[in-house]
């Protein structure tokens, strides 16, 4: 009885054995693609009449969690309908924000999300620098605009540091902290005229 016991845990001990040295499947099994060196248009669901164009080293999109992480981001647009003056369509598309990033995440919402960008609101002549946290990123949200602990901004109009700000698109400050420090500058000598910056 003695010998067969023994048997019984030479066994047990060799199957462990066997077991440990298995390779150990990761616990989060990598899913969908990867491209490298991408053009990308996205076009929001809530936002019809808009949509973006990127240009990315590496794109990687996980279906599970219904994010496209977009690396070595090159150059980013939001295009809208150009419209006459007196507001009529013409049928053309025109560049309304430029984004700039290192790097950004798209949410199965559409919205993005990341670390810092700048943004160029082309009607406004105006470079909003935005800078986020640990607690609270850098925000874009299809058909508001965006959103960060901390906005530097510089244009003919408005300069400044905005914080805990809200935008849309449109240059309008939706929320901002009583702390900010930002307001109108009396004495521009620059006017934005058609997407450019000339002197008064």
């Amino acid at each position: 009885m003695l010998k067969v016991g023994s048997y019984i845990l030479g066994a047990l001990l060799l199957f462990a054995v066997v077991f440990a040295l298995l390779p150990v499947s990761s616990p989060r099994t990598q899913t969908g693609a990867t491209l490298e060196g991408v053009s990308l248009t996205l076009y929001p669901a809530s936002d019809p009449d808009a949509f973006w164009k990127f240009e990315a080293d590496q794109v990687v999109n996980d279906p599970l969690s219904g994010e496209t992480h977009l690396s070595a981001l090159k150059d980013g647009g939001r295009w809208v309908p150009e419209q006459s003056t007196n507001g009529q369509p013409t049928g053309k598309t025109v560049l309304d924000a430029g984004l700039t990033a290192d790097d950004l995440t798209i949410d199965r919402q559409d919205d993005m999300v990341t670390d810092s960008a700048t943004i160029m609101l082309v009607k406004e002549c105006a470079k909003v620098k935005l800078t986020g946290n640990d607690q609270q990123p850098v925000r874009v949200e299809q058909n508001v605009g965006f959103s960060a602990p901390l906005a530097e901004l510089d244009s003919p109009a408005i300069t400044g540091k905005v914080l805990d700000m809200k935008m849309t698109f449109g240059f309008e400050i939706l929320e901002s902290s009583d702390k900010s420090n930002f307001g109108w500058d009396m004495n521009a000598t620059e006017q934005c005229v058609n997407g450019q910056r000339v002197p008064v």
